[in-house]
């Protein structure tokens, strides 16, 4: 009786309408130098080519597992499905759209091997892409690296730096996901998501360009502009976006009950929850002041005559 062999990276591939580059963001895995993985690739209800592209590749590559759904159960749900799937020790998203340059996954691989067991996320750095694949110069944020050895110090690092969210496209410890509660069906989730990661241990950069971030029109911030619509990609039950508190703000509470459900001592839980609320809220009220700012600024130049 032979027994099913248990990969050592699993990557998880949500899509749903990714015709445009789902190839592409396919075959930069199968490139990748570091075999023993496992692609899981699950379709939420796509009405474009996006079908007929999984089975080409899973037909091809046994390592590759596709699972259709009849309908879009949106963004949150299918990135945590893919991630459910998963056999492996260590995780990977991987988004449609976006591209894994040759060494990759051995160089994070590497990094957490030798890292000691707090260390949660290994992550490369990373380029912005235009839809043809140009790149885009554009100013990349500075790095999310924490090694900060206390869960409240991480935490304020990572909600103070954090723009594009690289290291949720890295490589995680499957053990640590499992103690998160992934991602939310709310607007910015993957801040959430991170800061969880945060509290469990450190982020590791890889100083190397492995990886290539798409900015696009159909990217889910673009594609869906108003409140309402970028909350039914999230999780498309929930018609309209509650308002009684703009997505931003409201995080923080998220915030508050992430530290409240991990095992941290109490003072701990403390100085997290301080940490986080005021280095969100003072992030807040500067962005809220750079726009009034901005307004104010236009509506003082003068007009063209």
């Amino acid at each position: 009786m032979t027994t099913m062999h248990t990969p050592h990276l699993s990557v998880g591939l949500p899509v749903f309408n990714g015709a445009n580059f789902l190839a592409e963001s396919i075959e930069s895995v199968l490139r990748q130098d570091f075999a023993d993985f496992e692609l899981i690739v699950s379709d939420n209800g796509s009405t474009d080519e996006t079908p007929e592209i999984c089975r080409h590749y899973a037909a091809a590559d046994p390592r590759i597992r596709v699972i259709r759904h009849e309908i879009n159960r949106g963004g949150a749900w299918n990135f945590n499905h893919v991630f459910a799937l998963g056999r492996a020790p260590f995780f990977k998203w991987q988004a449609h759209d976006d591209v894994c340059l040759p060494g990759f996954f051995r160089r994070c691989l590497d990094l957490l091997a030798a890292a000691r067991p707090p260390v949660v996320i290994a992550y490369p750095r990373m380029e912005l892409i235009d839809e043809h694949g140009r790149p885009l110069d554009h100013f990349l944020p500075e790095s999310m690296e924490t090694r900060r050895a206390q869960p409240h110090q991480r935490i304020a690092h990572v909600l103070r730096t954090m723009t594009m969210g690289r290291p949720q496209f890295g490589i995680i410890r499957t053990d640590a996901l499992r103690r998160t509660r992934l991602y939310l069906p709310v607007i910015a989730a993957d801040f959430v998501l991170l800061s969880e990661l945060a509290l469990l241990g450190e982020f590791w950069e890889v100083p190397e360009t492995l990886f290539q971030r798409r900015i696009h029109s159909g990217c889910s911030t673009r594609a869906n502009r108003g409140l309402d619509e970028l909350q039914q990609w999230w999780d498309p039950s929930q018609r309209r976006y509650r308002r009684w508190l703009p997505p931003m703000l409201r995080l923080g509470l998220e915030f508050v009950r992430s530290t409240h459900r991990l095992p941290l001592p109490a003072h701990e839980k403390l100085l997290c929850d301080a940490n986080a609320l005021w280095v969100w809220y003072f992030r807040q009220l500067r962005n809220y002041g750079g726009r009034w700012r901005r307004r104010l600024f236009h509506g003082l130049r003068p007009q063209p005559a």
